[in-house]
């Protein structure tokens, strides 16, 4: 493990947002959904493609809020230009669980 500086981890925008819109992404080469996430005024909409369609349906996601980063350059995932990068934890079987706030917090909250 690599150590880094609080300097380093500043840099990191972590923030809290709410999935407002989840589709299906058949192209992906591994199962995914595409998902849009509200991080509020000052951030906006961002989509992300998220494999994590192992733990969860589609509608058990709207609503959910959720931590990305939201700093990272888009990135090109076949025809979808992915904003941002929905974080989650990998289990012993590969599925992903996503690292979400444990109560209620306004959209674009910055994990500190």
């Amino acid at each position: 493990m690599e150590y880094i500086s609080w300097q380093d981890f500043s840099k990191v925008e972590l923030r809290a947002g709410t999935i407002i819109e989840v589709e299906a992404f058949p192209e992906a080469r591994k199962p995914a959904w595409k998902l849009v996430v509200d991080f509020g005024e000052e951030i906006g909409l961002r989509k992300s493609s998220a494999q994590i369609t192992d733990l969860y349906q589609a509608e058990a996601l709207l609503g959910k809020q959720v931590m990305a980063v939201v700093n990272f350059p888009k990135k090109q995932i076949g025809p979808f230009m992915s904003e941002c990068l929905v974080t989650g934890f990998y289990r012993q079987d590969g599925a992903v669980v996503l690292a979400v706030p444990d109560l209620p917090v306004p959209n674009g909250a910055k994990l500190g």
